[in-house]
């Protein structure tokens, strides 16, 4: 590299602050702001955008975060000396790590926040026992490894015998919890035995590695120079730092018990002044073990763990921090690490053979120390071996003892580089591993043989069958209109009905969506709270009090707290485990007002979740669309007045009579007023056969969601006419009197489907989703579709911009016959030539000749 290409020399302390402009002749990036806003951009960047490769391989984002360091650095980019020299120059290293070492100082502080130390308490001898192996075998095989390192790599030789051992031993024996505690609620093993089992041994660990890390601080001292430094030096280190710990426990605990007593959880407010107690709290800790000569993250973590765990000020605290952290501030130090990392010095064979013998002895050391103990209380092999890859898991101490280990001059370049791709290695590939060692015992509804639609409890036999119903709902929004829905639908007679209600919940990096996990998770499923009511299972209860004084409804409320691509497992394995016939799921968009304005918005992902349950439930299926059902007056058993309009579209077919089905539960409320709208087609449009053809999506395998999908299961079109036919008649004959039933012949379907939609006659439509259509269904292939999940009158009457005013139920009847759907796009009409007792279906698409 010529001298005219490389960054000249400046003096740091003539560094400003900030530029006065290119126009004035100023380069940016001579200028401390200006590069600072460079550098976080172009890390953010980075590890964002390898966060989203990674995705797919289910890898916590810490491991993006450090290889894009690595990335940007001296082993990769960095190699081009005039793009290093300007965009990382040596000056502007101090300011980046001290921004980045405040990102690090709250989020400590977020995980002692996070680690509660009675689950230590509660943990038993089980957990105990793992924890001491998982720490004690690598800390020996960590401290035979530095050793080896000590005398084969250059200039670690004339560092200290102890504080090097220690660094080393401290390095292979971690557990990171953080990042431990994203891998099992990614795989949804956070609260499982083996779970539970990981996270106490890892918290237990964790307090264990800041004791040792803070040993090994103490030590260490200046690095080169710590053997000839005092032994009383360290001992002083020491004493100051127990007694720093010992008055937090004691003195701090207590005074940030009592504030957050003072915060209400009735108003879920905190005072402002509480809040900024607690921040301020948070650097004078790590101003006073950093003056003790213990880094500065140390007084922050235990000053995390002097705040209640799940009250309100723990809550606030979360929200306030955590996004800021852990998006902006935090990627900056690991990448940081990773700034810091030459995969370069590791140049030669012996320099490799070093990194695989550190590799192995990490691997060795935890797997078998965990495993052994393991096997000893009495734990599957399997699970014992799932527990000592978990217990592998490196990340954030990690980096921070390594960190702190280069900066105090005990590890150089190419032991720290070993050293930091031995914690990449070891995390990237636990998640794997753990998906081919281990699957945690969950009910396979796919093998399951049972299939469960509102038709089978009308037939049986049985008077006393329940209808068990599962209620999704994203939040408090959803909760009126499944209120008025369930007492709706609620008998006044024999049968009872019982009710879940799932929140639904997307599992996030936050660590408030973790904690919440570990809150409302059992088993690697959601569960029924039952050791103490949660906020949100007291507003549903309240809710159904207010509304059906509870009557014959059994409310069971649960949340599920999950990635959205796996949302619908939990959904549909509750459905299985509780037997539902229903499964109720609302819309991803609120609809309100003139014109249906959208009032919330849940996004493509949520409506991902409403697909994967339409294809994959164990039950039939009923998405809401809420234009304000609920919100109106309140109806109840002893109301006669009718407080609520409901119409059935029917156009014939297995969905479409499921949608009766319901209905006639409904009819039997006096409250509630049922009319049957069945459409016809005019005299001789009926012996036009439709004939549908695969959408080009399919046939490409692209994108389908603009075009309808109908089963292609083979059904007689006349005997589906006398299964309607008899649906119909039964239902007028059981209800008559009770029900209004008119027969709408119309030439225009799309038009008189919104002439109902649009007359407010209706608080409800219900309609059935159409999977095996009806001539005038099928006529309406056509279109494209907004919506298509939710069938071609669903979509019809749930798209904005028609006018509808009136909430519409799309139903799914549960047939195993049907579940294999293919989208069309195009209709053909050809003269009925077949004969009446030929099977037709959806089977009988043509494709495009290609």
């Amino acid at each position: 590299m010529s001298p005219s290409t490389t960054m000249p020399v400046i003096n740091i302390t003539s560094i400003r602050t900030s530029s006065n402009g290119a126009w004035q002749g100023d380069n940016p990036l001579e200028h401390a702001l200006p590069l600072l806003i460079v550098q976080t951009t172009l890390i953010l960047v980075v590890s964002r955008l390898l966060a989203f490769l990674l995705k797919p391989l289910r890898q916590p984002k810490v491991i993006a975060e450090i290889a894009g360091g690595i990335l940007l650095g001296p082993s990769a980019i960095g190699r081009n000396k005039e793009y290093f020299n300007w965009i990382f120059p040596k000056w502007s290293t101090p300011i980046l790590e001290s921004v980045a070492s405040v990102g690090l100082l709250f989020f400590l502080f977020l995980v002692g926040l996070e680690l509660d130390l009675s689950s230590i308490r509660r943990s038993g001898k089980r957990a105990f026992g793992i924890a001491v192996a998982g720490i004690s075998l690598p800390f020996v095989c960590g401290v035979a490894v530095a050793f080896v390192l000590r005398k084969t790599i250059e200039g670690e030789d004339q560092v200290g015998y102890t504080p090097f051992l220690v660094f080393i031993g401290v390095a292979l024996s971690i557990t990171a919890f953080p990042v431990l505690s994203r891998i099992l609620a990614e795989l949804k093993l956070l609260t499982t035995q083996i779970g539970e089992t990981a996270m106490a041994a890892a918290a237990f660990n964790d307090v264990t590695a800041w004791i040792l890390l803070a040993l090994a601080v103490a030590l260490a001292g200046n690095g080169a120079d710590g053997e000839h430094k005092s032994p009383l030096i360290s001992i002083w280190v020491l004493i100051s730092g127990g007694a720093f710990v010992t008055i937090m426990l004691t003195v701090i605990r207590p005074a940030m018990k009592w504030i957050a007593c003072r915060c209400s959880s009735k108003t879920n407010m905190v005072d402002e002044a509480y809040i900024c107690f607690t921040l301020t709290g948070v650097l004078v800790s790590g101003f006073i073990t950093d003056l003790i000569g213990i880094h500065s993250i140390f007084g922050a973590f235990v000053f995390g763990l002097t705040i209640p765990k799940g009250g309100v000020l723990a809550e606030r605290l979360m929200e306030r921090i955590e996004d800021f952290v852990s998006g902006l501030l935090l990627p900056l130090y690991f990448a940081s690490s990773g700034l810091k990392t030459n995969v370069a010095t590791i140049r030669n064979g012996r320099s490799w053979g070093l990194l695989v013998l550190v590799l192995t002895t990490a691997f060795a050391g935890k797997i078998i120390g965990t495993f052994v103990v393991a096997m000893m209380f009495m734990i599957p092999a399997r699970e014992s071996l799932t527990l000592g890859v978990l217990m592998n898991t490196k990340g954030l101490v990690e980096l921070i003892v390594l960190d702190i280990g280069k900066e105090k001059g005990v590890l150089n370049d190419e032991s720290f580089a070993i050293l930091v791709l031995m914690a990449l290695f070891t995390t990237f590939i636990t998640t794997p591993t753990v998906m081919a060692i281990y699957k945690p015992a969950r009910g396979d509804s796919s093998t399951s043989i049972s299939q469960r639609k509102l038709r089978d409890l009308t037939t049986t036999k049985d008077t006393k069958d329940e209808l068990r119903i599962l209620a999704c709902a994203h939040g408090s929004g959803n909760v009126p209109p499944l209120v008025s829905l369930i007492e709706s639908i609620r008998s006044t007679k024999k049968s009872q009905l019982k009710l879940y209600i799932m929140h639904l919940v997307e599992l996030t990096e936050r660590s408030s969506s973790i904690i919440m996990v570990q809150r409302f998770r059992k088993n690697g499923l959601p569960f029924i709270n039952q050791s103490r009511s949660s906020e949100w299972n007291d507003r549903v209860t309240r809710a159904f009090q207010a509304k059906s004084q509870l009557g014959r409804i059994s409310v069971r409320a649960m949340t599920s707290i999950s990635n959205l691509t796996n949302m619908h497992e939990d959904i549909c394995q509750v459905g299985e485990n509780k037997k539902v016939t229903l499964i109720i799921l609302p819309f991803h968009k609120q609809l309100r007002g003139e014109g249906d304005q959208i009032m919330d918005n849940c996004g493509h992902g949520w409506r991902g979740v409403n697909q994967r349950v339409l294809k994959n439930a164990p039950c039939s299926v009923a998405v809401l669309v809420d234009r304000g059902f609920g919100n109106g007056s309140q109806i109840s058993e002893a109301n006669t007045n009718i407080t609520q309009r409901v119409c059935i579209m029917f156009f014939g077919g297995p969905d479409d009579r499921e949608a009766l089905e319901l209905g006639g539960r409904m009819a039997d409320h006096p409250a509630v007023e049922v009319t049957i709208v069945r459409f016809v087609q005019k005299e001789g449009q009926e012996k036009n056969h439709v004939v549908l053809q695969l959408s080009p999506s399919e046939l490409y395998s692209s994108s389908t969601e603009q075009s309808y999908s109908f089963s292609t299961a083979i059904m007689n079109p006349e005997k589906e006419k006398d299964l309607d036919e008899t649906a119909i008649t039964e239902f007028k004959s059981k209800w008559e009197g009770t029900i209004e039933y008119t027969e709408n012949v119309v030439s225009n379907i799309v038009e008189g489907v919104l002439a109902i939609g649009r007359s407010g006659h209706y608080d409800l439509i219900f309609v059935g989703k159409g999977r095996f259509p009806s001539t005038m269904v099928a006529e309406l292939a056509y279109r494209q579709a907004e919506h298509a999940e939710l069938g071609p009158i669903g979509d019809i009457l749930a798209s904005s911009g028609h006018g509808v005013v009136s909430s519409v139920l799309v139903i799914q009847q549960h047939d195993f016959a049907h579940t294999k759907e293919a989208p069309v796009s195009k209709v053909g009409q050809t003269e009925l030539e077949k004969s009446a007792n030929e099977s037709w279906g959806v089977g009988e698409i043509t494709k495009y000749a290609v």
